[in-house]
């Protein structure tokens, strides 16, 4: 299966994408055999991805990064570099290549000391594969210490490297950063063409397929999650029965108390198969028998990992947070459509009846007011406030309307 299966939805980015692995595949080849460099090459050595969550942003970035260390003989033959099978792609897929580096916000900023290594890493030849590959996953991320050691990267890069960068728009990243890369826009994918996925990829039956990609209204990752999670479907129902409870004070505290420990309890699960692994490894590699004591000097690398374990807690839990408070937008969106007459698709079909009673209960304005005050709980939890005061408040103003 080709690496370019996985852009769900996105034809004309894989086309785009697809004739720069070709003209990169040549101008390696031609490299090698000190032959001149084609003329009129779709490749260039910085790429920015965008487009709206769950477009399947990261997804696209790395089939680019497959691709362009494909090794598949069918290239010789005309074939586009991207077979999924040979040994290139299968490891770039998978995050193992020795020439594609990952970095991604541990917390809710990419530190500098983060990027040091890849940025210096940047600069050198690629160990075994056709390119050095630096993925940079939440690019929207970066403070400004990163962002200017990626800039200076950026502008003087080696021969072949490539970065590729990835945010949610073209406003999220620094304008002498955007300025150097090509821009690659990517679209929400239609539901029927995440359901076709879940189909083919995942084996999900075509029903639970439809139903997941609807409600996620074409997320690829949360539809994934959904049609494969029966804990994530139950962690969804909870979240669509809290505007039924909050008729009263006690209701609107108790259930932000009930959406914040739902949050931490999925961080936590999500976090301790992760965090002793990572602890292991690291023991191991400061030369640390099994269940043994550390040598000296090395408790203070202990303790960095677990600060970034704990950064990343947070991230993960307020991530957590930031879906359910996603649905309940789909929901009070449903309201909206109800109320106004409108012929939108409803996203929460398996939920209609919870829409209809809502609907009746108040007016559009009331809705609008209420879709307001779950931005308004985002913003808030974006500005680091107590989780828990962020979803009281905003429970409090779904109770007033």
């Amino acid at each position: 299966m080709s690496v370019w299966d996985d852009l769900v939805g996105q034809e004309k980015v894989g086309e785009q994408l697809s004739a720069a692995a070709r003209d990169a595949d040549a101008l390696v080849t031609a490299a090698a055999a000190a032959a001149p460099p084609p003329e009129a090459s779709k490749m260039t050595h910085a790429w920015l991805f965008t487009g709206p969550p769950g477009a399947g942003i990261t997804q696209t970035a790395r089939a680019f990064a497959a691709a362009l260390q494909c090794v598949s003989p069918d290239r010789a033959l005309g074939g586009v570099p991207g077979c999924g099978f040979c040994d290139g792609c299968h490891t770039a897929l998978i995050g193992t290549h020795a020439d594609v580096n990952t970095v991604a916000a541990v917390g809710t900023q990419i530190l500098v000391d983060a990027m040091r290594d890849t940025v210096r890493k940047s600069f050198t030849a690629p160990a075994n594969g056709r390119w050095q590959v630096i993925l940079v996953e939440d690019a929207e991320r970066l403070n400004e210490k990163s962002a200017n050691a990626v800039l200076k990267a950026v502008e003087e890069p080696a021969p072949r490297t490539v970065w590729l960068l990835c945010a949610p728009s073209v406003e999220d990243v620094l304008p002498t950063i955007r300025s150097r890369c090509r821009h690659v826009n990517l679209r929400t994918p239609s539901v029927n063409a995440v359901a076709d996925m879940l189909v083919r990829r995942e084996g999900v039956e075509p029903a639970v397929a439809a139903a997941a990609a609807r409600a996620t209204q074409g997320h690829i990752d949360r539809a994934r999650r959904l049609a494969t999670d029966p804990s994530a479907r139950e962690r969804r129902a909870a979240v669509l029965k809290l505007p039924l409870r909050v008729d009263e004070i006690g209701g609107c505290l108790r259930g932000a108390q009930e959406l914040v420990d739902a949050a931490a309890d999925d961080a936590k699960a999500l976090a301790e198969e992760m965090d002793a692994k990572e602890a292991e490894e690291l023991k191991a590699a400061l030369g640390a028998a099994q269940g043994g004591r550390l040598p000296r000097g090395t408790a203070g690398v202990m303790k960095d990992l677990e600060d970034k374990q704990k950064r990343r807690r947070t991230r993960t839990q307020r991530d957590s947070l930031d879906l359910a408070l996603t649905d309940l937008t789909g929901l009070y969106r449903d309201v909206l459509a109800l109320q106004l007459g409108s012929r939108v698709a409803i996203a929460n079909a398996d939920v209609e009846d919870t829409l209809e009673r809502l609907a009746r209960g108040s007016s559009p304005e009331s809705t609008l007011r209420r879709i307001e005050a779950i931005a308004a709980c985002r913003d808030a939890l974006d500005r680091n406030v107590a989780p828990l005061l962020a979803v009281e408040a905003m429970t409090v103003a779904l109770r007033a309307g």
